[in-house]
């Protein structure tokens, strides 16, 4: 697997190998060992599965108290997935990074503790597979305004984006609980 570091160092672009022929297809998905090797050592609580039409931007979530990092890829479709620095400690505190993620590219993406995460759809629909590094606790639920002029996301839109309500109500960033 090649892990490759993205402008926000913790977050990372992992490629897995992909052995195909005529029959089809073979990756490892998730190994480990290989994730220890790159100094990330974290036990998975939680695997979930999300299907989403054309233009469904799910996000800016993350949670206090029960802080996920999640590893995200996708197995049928497309995204543009996109994690937000808010550790006010960080030297790249307010800064994100997006990536594509597709059933084509293969790329999982590391979403460590301590960041924002969301996506939007960029093909007719998309299965997005994660998993997550604690359980999902509704009361330490946060989201940012997907939109927040002082984030300055770049989403690829193609029209408006489908909203939750959770979604549509999100908290500006300068008002925002945040990690420290």
């Amino acid at each position: 697997m090649n892990i490759r570091k993205t402008k926000i160092p913790e977050v990372l672009l992992l490629e897995p190998k992909v052995f195909g022929d005529d029959r089809g297809f073979f990756l490892e998905s998730y190994n480990r060992r290989s994730f220890e090797e790159f100094g990330l050592k974290r036990d998975f609580v939680q695997d979930n599965h999300s299907r989403s039409a054309r233009n469904v931007l799910r996000g800016l979530h993350y949670q206090l108290g029960h802080p996920q990092g999640k590893l995200i890829r996708v197995v049928a479709g497309s995204i543009w997935d996109v994690a937000v620095d808010i550790r006010r400690s960080s030297p790249t505190f307010g800064q994100w990074v997006g990536e594509e993620l597709s059933s084509e590219n293969n790329r999982i993406f590391w979403v460590p503790e301590g960041f924002a995460h969301g996506f939007i759809v960029t093909s007719d629909s998309a299965d997005v597979l994660y998993k997550a590094t604690d359980f999902y606790a509704p009361s330490c639920e946060r989201s940012l305004l997907w939109n927040d002029p002082q984030l300055g996301i770049s989403w690829p839109l193609n029209g408006e984006p489908l909203l939750s309500q959770k979604d549509r109500a999100g908290i500006s960033f300068s008002k925002a609980e945040l990690f420290e």
